[in-house]
């Protein structure tokens, strides 16, 4: 349905850019360096047939961040995106509730495993939310982490090839790379 693909695209996407649209002001105004969150995940590394809409939008905010922090790079800012992985949701909810014959038969059966097994840890998360708005990660921005499957707590230690590099971005590989 046209109208509700965009509408979960304007939900995910756009809600995200007015927020921060909103908040640049005091943003900018900080005594300290300024640092911003953002939720990604949810396909934005790979496909996920029946779930364009929400994929496209999570994509969309990787590279929103990834450009915010480039236009940003000359002030104490920080902005990166973070994937939190699978947390039981009302999103998981809704899944199981439609069924295979509306989100097919992969996605089905992923969430009512995940809904069985408690999902991804929602303390892993929060703890890379921490991180990233410690001074601990000052000078890391422009990434998409994943708190489940990254080793985030040591990339303070190496900041200065991270900047310098496509690590945790989303970029086109070929086989020249």
């Amino acid at each position: 349905d046209p109208v509700k693909w965009s509408d979960t695209v304007r939900a995910n996407l756009d809600g995200t850019y007015f927020a921060l649209r909103a908040f640049a002001p005091l943003l900018a105004k900080t005594p300290r360096r300024a640092k911003v969150v953002c939720f990604s995940g949810g396909g934005a590394t790979q496909p996920r047939a029946n779930f364009s809409a929400y994929g496209v939008a999570k994509t969309g905010i990787v590279r929103l961040v990834e450009t915010i922090a480039e236009e940003e790079r000359t002030r104490p800012f920080d902005i990166n995106a973070l994937a939190p992985g699978a947390i039981n949701t009302r999103l998981t909810d809704e899944v199981i509730a439609r069924g295979p014959a509306v989100v097919g038969a992969a996605e089905y059966a992923a969430a009512v495993q995940q809904k069985k097994t408690g999902g991804a840890s929602l303390a892993k998360a929060l703890e890379l939310v921490d991180w990233l708005l410690s001074p601990a990660s000052d000078g890391i921005s422009g990434r998409l982490l994943s708190a489940q499957w990254d080793d985030w707590q040591k990339l303070g230690a190496d900041r200065v090839t991270l900047a310098t590099s496509d690590l945790y971005t989303l970029r086109r590989i070929t086989p020249q790379d």
